[in-house]
C-alpha cells in the first residue's frame, strides 16, 4: 500500500522559510517523479515543483528563486524549502509521486503566511 506522508507546514511570518517533507513508503520511490503541489481557497489546485527520477527539476514561475525541491532516494523523501514566503503562498500543499499509469496524493499540510 503506497503511502505519503507530508510534514512541515504551519504559520511563517512574511519573509520567512518552512521546510516540507514528504515521506513515501510502498513502492520504489527512485524510479518515480515527485513533486509538490498547492491549493488555496477558492482557488485550483496549481504544480509547484517537480523533480524527476533522474532529478530534472521544475518550478512554478512564482516560485522560482524562492523555493528549491530536492530528493532523497535513500530517504525516500522529497523535500520543499520554501524562502521569501509571501502571504499568497498561504495554501495547503500537497505531495504528489507519480509516474506513467499511477498517481500517488498526500494528505496535504497547511502553509499559512501571514503578520
Amino acid at each position: 500500500q503506497v503511502q505519503l506522508v507530508e510534514s512541515g507546514g504551519g504559520l511563517v511570518q512574511p519573509g520567512g522559510s518552512l521546510r516540507l517533507s514528504c515521506a513515501a513508503s510502498g513502492l520504489a520511490f527512485n524510479i518515480y517523479s515527485a513533486g509538490w503541489y498547492r491549493q488555496a481557497p477558492g482557488k485550483q489546485r496549481e504544480l509547484v515543483a517537480l523533480v524527476t527520477g533522474g532529478g530534472s527539476r521544475n518550478y512554478a514561475d512564482f516560485v522560482k528563486g524562492r523555493f528549491t525541491i530536492s530528493r532523497d532516494n535513500a530517504k525516500n523523501t522529497v523535500y520543499l524549502q520554501m524562502n521569501s514566503l509571501e502571504p499568497e503562498d498561504t495554501a495547503v500543499y500537497y505531495c504528489n509521486v507519480g509516474r506513467a499509469g499511477s498517481n500517488y496524493w498526500g494528505q496535504g499540510t497547511q502553509v499559512i503566511v501571514s503578520s
